[in-house]
């Protein structure tokens, strides 16, 4: 019987500490001030296309941009972007099977 209640009154400590610990980490974080997204300017050299092409769609990824783009003379290419850099990645061209 004393070895029960030692084990409620720990249980008991272990769960008021640990309530404590978790309204301590929610006002840790609620009193952070938030970081806008946006804030710092972001300059990147200009991305080249080869003249007479169009964009026809782009999309993202977690850490890259991929621009389809339709060539003058009616070919594609995807155009793979790093967006942590702006640098440009890779060219994979697109083609129609024989």
């Amino acid at each position: 019987m004393a070895a029960m209640k030692v084990l409620v009154i720990v249980m008991g400590v272990m769960l008021v500490a640990g309530v404590i610990a978790l309204v301590a980490a929610i006002a840790g974080r609620v009193s952070q001030k938030p970081t806008a997204i946006g804030t710092q300017p972001f300059a990147a050299a200009p991305i080249e296309i080869p003249p007479g092409a169009r964009i026809e769609a782009m999309s993202t990824g977690p850490d890259r941009l991929v621009l389809d783009v339709l060539l003058a003379d009616d070919t594609r290419q995807l155009i793979v972007i790093d967006l942590a850099t702006g640098q440009r990645r890779g060219t994979i061209p697109l083609r129609a099977p024989p």
